[in-house]
């Protein structure tokens, strides 16, 4: 037995991105169902202080988990090559905060 059947088919799917629309987000919130998970994006103004404002969602994505799980999967392997080639990506952002001291004229 080969080695490739023993992978599921990987089937080519065709994809029409005319209609697709861009938008960027650093803030994201996961709620849901037993049926489904609904993905929050938006847009934080204040990462690094107190926001007066709420953050406005700009885009709610539904998904399954079937599809929850699959984007999972993929997103998974993406940082996990980004991270191959340009380091460990440090999420606690006050660890990412360099103490310069003070600015000298």
């Amino acid at each position: 037995m080969s080695e490739s059947s023993n992978q599921p088919h990987q089937r080519q799917v065709a994809v029409d991105e005319s209609k697709a629309v861009c938008c960027y987000a650093n803030f994201c919130r996961v709620t849901g169902s037993p049926e489904e998970l609904i993905v929050d994006f938006g847009l934080n103004a204040q990462p690094m202080g107190t926001n007066d404002k709420p953050i406005e969602i700009q885009q709610r994505i539904v998904l399954n988990f079937y599809t929850a799980k699959r984007l999972l999967h993929a997103l998974h392997l993406a940082v996990h090559r980004h991270e191959e080639v340009f380091g460990q990506i440090e999420t606690d952002i006050q660890k990412r905060v360099v103490n310069r001291g003070p600015a000298t004229s």
